[in-house]
């Protein structure tokens, strides 16, 4: 799949963002196309080898209408997990690193309940942090929000749902 400028973007494990350019780099000897990509949480520019694109799974913004099965996910029940620290860690790992935005809200559901229930280590505070920045910066580019927003309307939908519980 090829993107053009103008494009969002979601880059798995960082989140998602514009493409803004394709430049030409000369790395050790050899050159190679890059997609320049805006992130718009940290206002930072990561560059993405156009040969790679393929491999590390960058995709599209999902359409508008998929943030309603975000909000669905978010505001769901959490199944106990009854696997140790280590399985739990690599299980959202592994969801995280899929890119794809359903997983990641599974992710931040997940984390947050655990959170407001028995605390997070801090190996899965730093996750919950990072699968927050994921999926409030695809749902921000989507709905054309400030991520402070979203933020703001993810935590909402999370303390109405242990409200109900």
């Amino acid at each position: 799949m090829m993107f053009d400028i103008g494009d969002k973007v979601v880059y798995p494990m960082h989140g998602a963002g514009v493409i803004e350019g394709i430049e030409e780099k000369e790395i050790l000897g050899q050159k190679k196309k890059y997609f320049v990509m805006r992130m718009p949480i940290g206002d930072m520019k990561v560059m993405i080898p156009m040969e790679n694109v393929n491999h590390i799974g960058l995709r599209q913004v999902v359409e508008n209408e998929a943030i309603n099965r975000v909000m669905d996910i978010l505001g769901e029940q959490e199944q106990d997990l009854a696997t140790n620290w280590n399985q739990r860690y690599r299980a959202n790992m592994d969801k995280i690193k899929s890119g794809d935005i359903y997983e990641v809200a599974g992710v931040v559901r997940s984390l947050m309940i655990r959170d407001r229930a028995k605390g997070l280590s801090t190996g899965e505070r730093k996750m919950l942090d990072q699968a927050k920045q994921i999926l409030i910066s695809e749902m921000a580019l989507v709905q054309n929000l400030e991520s402070k927003e979203v933020f703001t309307l993810l935590d909402g939908l999370i303390k109405e749902r242990d409200a109900s519980m």
